[in-house]
């Protein structure tokens, strides 16, 4: 594997760890919204948010997923290219993580979860 720094290798652990928890809370928060109010005009809104939620999350995390497999084929060591793009996708989704956690927020707030 070549090297990634190992400050690197953590953020994007802790990253998938996120966003892992992410997607378990949206459906968490999903499966009470239909639980207590059932699928209405009235919860179509947050349920269709929680579902792009859910899918921001598994997409961030397999794109993390993806560059650790890249990172670990690539030899003898990592492109100035791909560490570009990895510090890209480190920073976008460090950005992106607190809005999705506020949605679901909002969403429990809203109903009263």
């Amino acid at each position: 594997m070549a090297d990634l720094s190992p400050e690197n290798k953590l953020i994007i652990n802790h990253l998938k760890d996120r966003l892992l928890e992410i997607l378990n809370e949206a459906k968490k928060v999903e499966f009470l919204l239909l639980q207590r109010f059932g699928e209405n005009s009235e919860t179509l809104i947050s349920l269709e948010q929680l579902t792009e939620i859910s899918e921001q999350a598994k997409s961030r995390f397999s794109k993390l997923s993806t560059l650790q497999i890249y990172i670990a084929e690539a030899q003898p060591e990592i492109s100035s290219s791909l560490l570009q793009f990895i510090n890209e996708s480190i920073t976008n989704i460090q950005t992106k993580i607190p809005a999705l956690e506020q949605s679901i927020i909002e969403i429990k707030l809203d109903w009263s979860l």
